[in-house]
């Protein structure tokens, strides 16, 4: 009797020790997983707050020695930050909002609806998701400066539209769910909509209620959590894109300035860097002289706190979406 209860003690105590083994070895991994990825954000952020001396001494590591906000003032200043930062919000969300309304209708249409090709459709649905959109920049070059539906800008007019570094052209390409990732937008949803019971749009259909009826008042409030999901994936992935804010928005005015959206100007950072360092580091008469070049430490400093500036709006976007983010990823339910 007592060797089965030592058995069944030993057997408890081996049982918690790989339990504790597996906890510690999980929670070394998860500590490591999310180090790796933080750490080039951490990095940034420390340099941020650096004066120059500190890049260039080797016992400073990762606390500043002279603590800064000089890189902060410096970047807000070249990315003329709250005038970027209000002009790509507006544009951004309303990109997006188009681009998440016709990808919902499409998806409502594959998931619901039996009509001719449908399955051809789909396969180009597919195609968007594979095909990189650099894959198809010179056919969209192309058709936006030259841009015609069946000839009749041409007929009435006596010549076509251009419709490159204007707003029309980004937001046309949302608006017909053909904007930057649509076809991924278009996937999840419509899976999300084959996984609602039929029966649903069919006691609506009993009650009287019309296919837009059901659709507006049935399905869709069901579907908040997907939506939200769609839309912050549009917003992150419009905010960072570069290839169509290039095509459309290179520089507009705003008030009495010209405002870039926050990539564009991100890119030009280091440009603007370089002739703000020239402007202050003037040498001769009149400024005419030789311009100093800047330390590529400091370059790189200005750089890494613009890119912090970048990221802040998407970090707090997921912040007050989190719990949405996280339902919607729940419901998915990815049916073939």
């Amino acid at each position: 009797m007592s060797s089965n209860s030592n058995l069944g003690s030993m057997y408890l105590i081996k049982n918690k020790t790989v339990n504790i083994i597996y906890k510690i070895f999980r929670a070394v991994l998860l500590f490591g997983l999310c180090f790796l990825i933080l750490q080039p954000l951490l990095d940034k952020l420390s340099v941020s707050f650096m004066e120059e001396m500190d890049l260039y001494d080797a016992t400073v590591i990762s606390i500043p020695r002279n603590f800064s906000t000089e890189n902060y003032e410096i970047a807000l200043n070249l990315l003329n930050y709250w005038s970027s930062l209000i002009h790509t919000i507006i544009v951004v969300v309303i990109s997006a909002a188009l681009q998440v309304a016709s990808c919902t209708l499409a998806a409502y249409g594959f998931a619901r609806y039996k009509f001719p090709g449908k399955n051809i459709l789909f396969m180009c649905v597919f195609l968007i998701i594979i095909i990189p959109p650099q894959t198809i920049l010179s056919s969209l070059y192309l058709n936006f400066q030259f841009f015609d539906i069946f000839g009749i800008a041409r007929l009435i007019t006596g010549r076509t539209i251009n419709l490159l570094g204007s707003y029309s052209g980004y937001f046309l390409l949302s608006a017909t769910a053909m904007g930057l990732k649509s076809g991924l937008y278009i996937f999840l949803l419509r899976q999300y909509f084959r996984g609602v019971p039929k029966e649903l749009e069919e006691a609506a259909y009993v009650d009287g209620c019309g296919r837009f009826y059901t659709f507006g008042r049935i399905m869709l409030p069901d579907a908040l959590p997907m939506l939200t999901s769609c839309f912050l994936f549009s917003f992150v992935w419009q905010w960072t894109d570069t290839l169509f804010t290039t095509l459309f928005l290179r520089g507009h005015m705003w008030g009495s300035s010209i405002v870039e959206v926050m990539p564009i100007a991100l890119g030009r950072l280091t440009e603007s860097f370089f002739r703000y360092w020239a402007g202050i580091n003037a040498v001769g008469a009149g400024g005419g002289g030789i311009m100093a070049q800047p330390p590529i430490g400091y370059v790189e400093a200005v750089v890494a706190t613009g890119m912090l500036l970048f990221l802040i709006p998407l970090i707090l976007l997921y912040l007050v979406a989190q719990k949405m983010f996280v339902e919607s990823l729940s419901q998915t339910g990815i049916k073939m």
